[in-house]
């Protein structure tokens, strides 16, 4: 049976600036041998440093967790609030929270990731399985799930995403550099890749599709369809790349630039 540490009320000092900081005589920045638990209905409680352990990190319901720098567990990290770390967060195990998760650098789950409202990243997001926001999913690098990744809002990447089966956004999906999903792709808004596109099965975008390289889709696709109650413009229907390699275009008005463009930096304007 593994150590427990319990972190109660008396742990932590009300402070003026909203939060409860943690004063409890252990210290958490060198690490526990074992699960943290942190009790329930107290707010954001912050840590000055780092929070690890080596067995999971449990925040009850009524409660979030904001680190000064890392966050980081052996196993698995739940909050029934957020989770926000100066620096990186990262588990062995999954990652849950009942609102956002946010990281000045990396997050990365041995398992998947699920948060009740958006996921920020200032570095790049890794899941071994899926990746679920309740609203946006942002990175400064790449975004790569082992499973599918899903937002209620956008998804934007500064380089890659990536994905072993589908992703889906409520609304857009950019990517600095290549789209990538092991089956479907989906967006509310429109889709648009600094390098190529490539799905396993379709795709379907509420407005256009643009990227600078290849697209590769493994059946059908769909753009401009989009159910919005702003009037759809003729380029919202466009889908452009520097060529299309596979798949069958079933709705939208397909614009190969070819790859002499592909230096001059069109295809996807």
């Amino acid at each position: 049976m593994r150590n427990k540490l319990k972190l109660t009320r008396a742990d932590f000092r009300e402070s003026d600036d909203g939060y409860k900081h943690y004063v409890g005589s252990f210290d958490v920045n060198v690490g526990f041998d074992g699960d943290i638990e942190i009790e329930g209905g107290l707010g954001w409680v912050r840590f000055a440093k780092n929070v690890r352990c080596l067995g999971s990190l449990g925040i009850e319901a009524g409660s979030g967790i904001k680190a000064g720098e890392g966050i980081k567990a052996g196993s698995g990290i739940k909050a029934g609030s957020g989770i926000e770390a100066g620096w990186g967060i990262e588990a062995g195990e999954g990652i849950k929270a009942g609102k956002g998760i946010k990281a000045g650098e990396g997050i990365k789950a041995g398992e998947g990731i699920k948060a009740g409202s958006g996921i920020e990243a200032g570095w790049g997001i890794k899941a071994g399985e899926g990746i679920k926001a309740g609203s946006g999913i942002e990175a400064g690098w790449g975004i790569e799930a082992g499973w599918g990744i899903e937002a209620g809002w956008g998804i934007e990447a500064g380089e890659g995403i990536k994905a072993g089966s589908g992703i889906k956004a409520g609304s857009g999906i950019k990517a600095g550099s290549g789209i990538e999903a092991g089956s479907g792709i989906e967006a509310g808004e429109g889709i648009k890749a600094g390098w190529g596109i490539k799905a396993g099965w379709g795709i379907e975008a509420g407005f256009s599709i643009r990227c600078m390289r290849a697209l590769h889709v493994g059946f059908r696709i769909f753009a401009g369809i989009s159910i919005s109650t702003r009037e759809i413009e003729p380029k919202d229907r466009e889908i452009v790349c520097a060529e299309l390699t596979s798949g069958e275009v079933c709705f939208g008005h397909l614009i190969e630039a070819g790859w002499e463009a592909v230096a001059a930096g069109k295809p996807a304007e």
